[in-house]
């Protein structure tokens, strides 16, 4: 056994660190938990309101014009169906609410941060060890933090998804960026162009299907947290799995899962046939 005159705790640290700043900066969590719940109420309200007829046209036109096959269109909107057929649409459309909310937060901020990374090597430097640890600590750590500075409920939900999903797009669009051809760059800066006009009409332009496989990871990862998040108050289609599990509903559970896979194939498919459209001929 491990002596008890060594053990040290850095529990009560943190717990004394988390109340100075709930008292220090409680209104600033506020404000921020505030902002964030009335963009997710507007796209929940948004998706409630638009028939689900209509949304799973819309998903089969969305197919059709990125992959264009037809067997593919149908597919998906098989899966869409299926969501309904179920009885989960109603709860499918707020884990969607959570999952747009988190990567829109994540895209407003991980590609101005690619940005700098691939600017700057200094940067790049320090925040690599960090991108390191958030993709490598267990998805469940994430919800700590959140559900401290923010308690419970669909808010520390998306901005538990958002830290974990995150890392990707940042790391896509450096290297999308770093990428970019040197000769390109030479002959633009040949022709006068400066440092915002060669970020803005070459770089950029040219690391647009590496930024975009990057928006399509931090999409699925966002996905990947839905049953995680319901585990503090995030609803959707996550409360359905996390409930069976505590009551041991087999088919209830199985309903649940193939309902997020389901999604999963959906927004993977569309997402990957958008970035497709931005690759350079071959």
């Amino acid at each position: 056994m491990f002596p008890k005159e060594l053990e040290r705790h850095v529990g009560p640290a943190i717990d004394r660190a988390v109340d100075w700043l709930l008292f220090e900066y409680g209104a600033v969590f506020d404000a921020v938990s505030g902002a964030v719940l009335r963009l997710l109420l507007q796209i929940e309200a948004v998706l409630r309101a638009v028939p689900w007829w209509l949304i799973i046209a819309a998903v089969g036109v969305a197919a059709w014009l990125l992959l264009r096959r037809w067997t593919s269109a149908l597919a998906l909107m098989a899966l869409m169906f299926m969501i309904g057929m179920f009885g989960l649409w109603a709860l499918a459309m707020e884990t969607m609410a959570i999952i747009i909310t988190s990567v829109v937060l994540a895209l407003v901020l991980g590609i101005p941060v690619g940005v700098a990374m691939a600017e700057s090597d200094r940067v790049r430097a320090a925040l690599t060890p960090i991108l390191d640890a958030m993709q490598t600590l267990p998805s469940f750590v994430y919800l700590i933090p959140a559900m401290m500075l923010f308690g419970l409920g669909k808010v520390p939900a998306v901005l538990a998804t958002l830290i974990y999903s995150v890392p990707p797009v940042i790391r896509l669009t450096d290297l999308g960026i770093r990428q970019v051809a040197a000769s390109v760059q030479e002959a633009a800066i040949a022709y006068g162009a400066s440092r915002w006009q060669m970020l803005k009409e070459v770089r950029l332009p040219l690391a647009l299907p590496s930024i975009l496989a990057g928006v399509n990871q931090t999409t699925m990862m966002a996905l990947a947290m839905v049953v995680i998040a319901s585990m503090i108050g995030a609803r959707g289609i996550g409360q359905e799995v996390l409930l069976s599990i505590n009551r041991i509903e087999v088919g209830r559970g199985f309903e649940a899962g193939l309902s997020v896979v389901a999604l999963a194939i959906v927004v993977d498919r569309l997402t990957q046939g958008f970035a497709r459209r931005f690759e350079p001929p071959r």
